[in-house]
């Protein structure tokens, strides 16, 4: 199964019109759709506007690839469940966003393992038809790892900022 996310914050039709299209030439494959608030019919997919989030981790695991927004929340997820994610970055310039912070999250995040960017609809058709050879991700574990905490400590201390000091009020 493939599950498709645009998070909660925002509808995200582009995306969600080629993924129906796509599934629409792919009836063998299951696709589930967390939509967000749209004004399209979908016709080819089966979706929900929302989704518990027990409910989005059940259809997490359950799927073999994840298609999303370039939102965090999802990136995350689909590495924690070490499932690949095809990321599709929202655009401002086309009233999907506020600002294009995704564009940067796509290119920062491009060359990672497991996360597969789709700059365009295009493209991600072409990831989709490609879906058996997208690898997962390593995972990645549920706390930051001992060289980072150790960093972030430093900096915290160096800032003043710490148990160890005063508080800053």
């Amino acid at each position: 199964m493939i599950f498709v996310t645009v998070g909660t914050q925002l509808g995200f039709d582009r995306m969600l019109a080629a993924v129906d299209a796509w599934a629409g030439r792919n009836p063998d494959t299951k696709v589930f759709a967390q939509t967000g608030p749209t004004r399209l019919q979908l016709k080819n997919l089966e979706c929900k506007p929302f989704v518990s989030p027990s409910r989005a981790d059940q259809l997490v695991q359950e799927s073999s690839l994840i298609v999303a927004h370039a939102g965090m929340g999802s990136i995350l997820t689909a590495m924690r469940h070490s499932r690949p994610i095809l990321i599709m970055p929202r655009h401002a310039s086309l009233g999907e966003h506020r600002n294009d912070h995704q564009l940067a999250t796509a290119r920062w995040l491009a060359t990672r393992p497991g996360v597969v960017v789709a700059w365009n609809e295009q493209e991600l058709v072409e990831r989709l038809d490609q879906r058996g050879s997208l690898g997962a991700s390593g995972g990645l574990p549920p706390v930051a790892d001992g060289p980072l905490v150790q960093r972030l400590h430093a900096y915290l201390q160096g800032a003043g900022i710490g148990s160890d000091s005063p508080s800053r009020t």
